[in-house]
């Protein structure tokens, strides 16, 4: 069977809570590999900008965690940000334009270590980025996944720090992207010397269409699992359907 957008792949799933530092809980969850095996990698999600319908069931976070922990044995953490709602719930608190949102993504960062899930990669989109550059360069993190990253709100400090780290920090740019196309994120991740910045030709902000999916997953997967690139494209195994409709 071909893997399409809707395939809901096995997994052991639960619903969990993140607790911030400033007393708010955060609806989530988090998708391990099914039948008991340990995940080699896990990836902590940090969707795009709430005020614009992103939440942590955005299509293409989605989709790692319908995908990647049967096909490539990693675990996916996603995440409403304060304020956001999703089909998951609704996290308490408001939109804090990327500030107050440090707290989320440290609260998310907390839970991987409190669970021993290993080898944290964060993964952003769009503004999802901009909170992995201003707040994520965090010890427990192996590196940064850069999806559409817009550089509205992260700087060249922020990009410094990460510099300083040394940490890979990957970013996908689509070729016809709203914000910051390839050309023009060379020139402005230079700060972050170690940054590989990829062109994805044809592709847009929103990464619609499942070719442009399965490009990003198996980009992802070729960082932080190799052994599991490229990933397949037909399962023969037991699946779901997503009911929701999907880009």
């Amino acid at each position: 069977m071909e893997i399409r957008a809707t395939t809901v792949l096995p997994a052991e799933r639960r619903e969990i809570t993140l607790h911030t530092a400033d007393g708010l809980e955060l609806i989530g969850e988090l998708a391990l590999p099914p039948d008991g095996r340990a995940p080699v990698a896990t990836l902590l999600t940090l969707h795009p900008l709430p005020t614009a319908e992103g939440m942590m069931d955005s299509h293409v976070l989605r989709k790692a965690s319908f995908r990647l922990p049967a096909l490539a044995d990693v675990a996916v953490l996603r995440f409403n940000t304060r304020g956001t709602s999703s089909r998951h719930g609704t996290s308490q608190g408001e939109f804090g334009e990327g500030e107050t949102e440090k707290h989320d993504v440290m609260a998310a960062i907390e839970f991987t270590e409190f669970e021993g899930l290993p080898a944290p990669w964060l993964v952003g989109w769009s503004f999802g980025t901009e909170l992995a550059l201003k707040w994520g360069c965090d010890p427990q993190i192996e590196g940064a996944l850069l999806l559409s990253p817009p550089l509205h709100r992260a700087d060249e400090a922020d990009m410094l720090v990460w510099a300083e780290s040394g940490k890979p920090v990957v970013a996908l740019v689509p070729e016809h992207d709203d914000f910051l196309q390839p050309e023009e994120a060379r020139k402005r991740f230079q700060p972050l010397t170690q940054a590989e910045i990829i062109g994805v030709d044809g592709a847009k902000h929103l990464w619609v269409g499942e070719p442009y999916v399965r490009r990003v997953l198996d980009e992802i997967v070729e960082r932080v699992n190799p052994g599991a690139h490229p990933l397949p494209t037909e399962w023969d195994g037991p699946y779901e359907k997503d009911v929701q409709p999907l880009r």
